[in-house]
């Protein structure tokens, strides 16, 4: 299988040819204005996991100039000021490389793209953070040129990135879990075992809070506005036990699931992120949606104002809102899904739900362990210490840093 997708790639090139000789053309006439030590090139600027991953990792070369290309059309501008440094120029280039109705465009500009590479003084190094464009691009650039590509989890682009693999001198994986399953394809298709000697696997890191406040602490947001909850018909304040979910509102996540247990369990939920669609109107009244939230003190404020982290994906690599709870003393009650059992313990870290289970039993589950909880404050009290010290000791950004830069900097 492997060889008939490197023909296929192959068979396309030669198709794509005019129009990336084309672009290469345009490029000479009108080249960028300035020398680049790394291009970047990632699909989104929106608030997710992955968009804030990104922006982190290109603030990690303060000394280096860098380019970064935005290739798909954003949802919304929240997380664009997160890539903006004065050694960072941002070129959002989705209104080409995004339109299915031009689609000749996007094949000029992968020829345009190699063009402004290959006319930098000095190679520079290009990463690929789990872009399509920058898979197709790949093939494009000169052997000389190091190609880097993060993939976030075992997803679509697990495939689509198969027959580019012999232009990326590494890959980035950010969990065990995905690593595993991405040999597992590898082996299925027939991929050379040279290949699975170019992973790499680097944990994400955050920025820890400060060590005040804990979880369940009530808050303010703004001067004199405090932030309280609406459940049914009431509304509460530092509740005791309370629930979060943060994230958007994708099939996989199942952010319905969490309303089903403030529903069943009588505890109040909060929804930090775009997910309120996602959600029956009927389970809307027992949640309370923030919404999209980019001012880091209001977001670190709504997690201390809850007691537990909620996942209940169908799969995931090792989210980072579990990695952010946890530093600020949030109990973890999430589905056994991917690298999410490594740092989860039953009774330690939190509690894990069998994902394998029907949604009714994984409802019913979470609300039995709730229950404890409740009946358990001093468990609850005993999860939230130890996760803060866990986060402290693994979730760091020291180490994430130091992996990236030797990644991207080696000679």
């Amino acid at each position: 299988m492997y060889q008939w997708l490197i023909l296929k790639r192959r068979l396309e090139d030669v198709i794509i040819f005019p129009f990336a000789l084309l672009g290469r053309w345009i490029a000479r006439f009108r080249p960028l204005k300035e020398e680049y030590d790394i291009f970047f090139f990632f699909p989104f600027y929106h608030v997710g996991g992955a968009e804030k991953v990104h922006s982190e990792i290109v603030k990690l070369f303060p000394e280096k100039k860098i380019v970064v290309f935005f290739t798909k059309k954003s949802m919304n501008e929240a997380m664009l000021p997160q890539f903006r440094a004065p050694n960072i120029t941002i070129h959002n280039i989705s209104a080409y490389t995004d339109n299915k109705w031009l689609y000749f465009l996007n094949l000029i500009w992968r020829g345009i793209a190699a063009g402004y590479v290959h006319r930098q003084r000095h190679a520079p190094v290009v990463f690929n953070g789990q872009c399509n464009f920058a898979y197709k691009l790949s093939p494009h650039l000169r052997p000389g040129v190091r190609q880097i590509e993060l993939i976030h989890s075992f997803c679509s682009f697990s495939y689509i990135r198969l027959p580019f693999l012999p232009f990326f001198t590494a890959t980035v994986m950010i969990s065990r879990d995905s690593i595993a399953q991405h040999l597992a394809l590898y082996k299925r298709y027939k991929v050379p075992a040279q290949f699975e000697e170019r992973i790499r696997l680097i944990m994400n890191g955050i920025q820890l809070p400060e060590r005040g406040g804990s979880a369940g602490e009530g808050f303010t947001a703004g001067p004199g506005r405090e932030i309280r909850h609406r459940h049914g018909q009431g509304a509460y304040a530092r509740p005791p036990l309370s629930l979060l979910y943060v994230g958007r509102g994708t099939e996989e996540k199942r952010p319905w699931l969490v309303a089903e247990i403030a529903k069943a369990s009588n505890l109040p939920a909060g929804f930090l992120g775009p997910v309120e669609a996602a959600v029956p109107a009927e389970l809307r009244p027992y949640g309370h949606f923030y919404g999209e939230q980019t001012d880091a003190a209001a977001i670190d404020a709504i997690y201390r104002q809850h007691r537990v982290i909620m996942i209940t994906s169908t799969r995931e690599g090792f989210p980072m809102v579990i990695m952010e709870a946890m530093a600020r003393g949030l109990a973890v009650l999430a589905t056994d899904v991917g690298d999410i059992p490594y740092h989860v313990k039953n009774g330690e870290n939190g509690f894990l739900l069998d994902h394998t289970q029907q949604e009714a039993g994984i409802v019913r589950q979470a609300v039995q362990c709730l229950a404890r909880w409740q009946q358990q404050p001093e468990q609850l009290q005993a999860i939230a210490e130890a996760n803060i010290r866990y986060a402290r000791e693994h979730f760091g950004m020291e180490a994430f840093a130091q992996a990236y830069r030797s990644l991207l900097l080696e000679l």
